[in-house]
């Protein structure tokens, strides 16, 4: 990947966040509306969508599915996490004017975070192949994790917000910082979901800031679906365990351990789990919004 594309890509990409933090911040004193919030939401997958697809035009296929199974996967992790912010936002008792713009601070933040992390991420990856054991069993362990817990219990104010609150920080600061490390911890299941898919690190950055660039609006659409997305934690575990499973094999696959037990062990292609990925979130959804209706 030459120089030219990444410095093309990310000011692109830092150009479009731009613009969008200098609507957030004029608006800063009105509430977000149900159709401006949707208009946002659709624009940004919408550009997802075409950046996925020029993909397959100046690189190769390969690159195109893992771009899309990254980003799907990234952006369905997005969800469950929108409702730890909603719970954030809601106890903080954060303005609903400034709700749009607590977000945006929170994901910009969130998003330099998240680089210094993948930088790490891939830097041990390609040094110890054998760390996708760790991932993957970390991976399969949120997903346990995922089921036994639940929403409402999954935000409580930790040392630092505490800390802020007795220096006497605004409501719109410690917001700000409660949402940033927050989402910082839900890269630490994220980021190794989208390493099982791909070591590609421009399909993995472009990837992460895709499926951040539309949670702000996002957030004030989910609010009144949380009810009806009843099994999403579900869908979402099930995805954590399939690429959980997936490093693990190719963990020992790069280990020389082809087979255990006479039993020999499978690959899985990218093109499974894009599929499987697409699936599940479908299956998910669908299962959800018809259980929720006849309720």
């Amino acid at each position: 990947m030459s120089l030219t594309v990444w410095v093309t890509t990310l000011v692109g990409l830092l150009f479009v966040l731009a613009f969008d933090f200098a609507i957030a911040w004029r608006k800063r004193n009105v509430q977000t509306t149900m159709a401006a919030a949707t208009v946002w939401t659709l624009f940004y997958v919408s550009l997802a969508i075409i950046f996925g697809f020029t993909l397959g035009l100046w690189r190769d296929h390969q690159t195109q599915s893992a771009f899309f199974a990254g980003w799907i996967t990234e952006y369905s992790l997005s969800i469950d996490n929108l409702f730890v912010f909603i719970l954030i936002i809601a106890k903080l008792r954060v303005n609903k004017e400034k709700e749009e713009l607590v977000l945006l601070i929170g994901i910009i933040v969130s998003l330099v975070l998240r680089g210094i992390f993948i930088a790490l991420g891939s830097a041990i990856v390609n040094r110890w192949s054998w760390v996708f054991f760790v991932f993957g069993g970390f991976l399969i362990y949120t997903a346990i994790s995922l089921i036994r817990e639940s929403e409402e219990e999954e935000w409580e104010e930790g040392r630092i917000v505490k800390y802020l609150r007795e220096k006497g920080a605004s409501t719109f600061a410690i917001a700000c910082v409660a949402i940033s490390f927050t989402d910082l911890l839900f890269a630490f299941d994220s980021i190794p979901a989208i390493f099982g898919l791909t070591r590609d690190p421009y399909v993995i950055i472009t990837a992460n800031i895709f499926a951040l660039m539309g949670l702000r609006q996002l957030y004030f659409l989910i609010g009144g679906l949380m009810k009806k997305l009843i099994y999403i934690t579900e869908g979402l575990a099930v995805l954590l365990i399939f690429i959980g499973i997936k490093l693990v094999l190719e963990a020992a696959h790069s280990q020389g351990w082809h087979k255990v037990a006479g039993v020999h062990l499978p690959e899985i292609s990218l093109q499974m789990s894009l599929i499987f990925i697409i699936f599940t979130i479908v299956t998910t959804t669908g299962i959800s919004l018809l259980k929720s209706r006849n309720k």
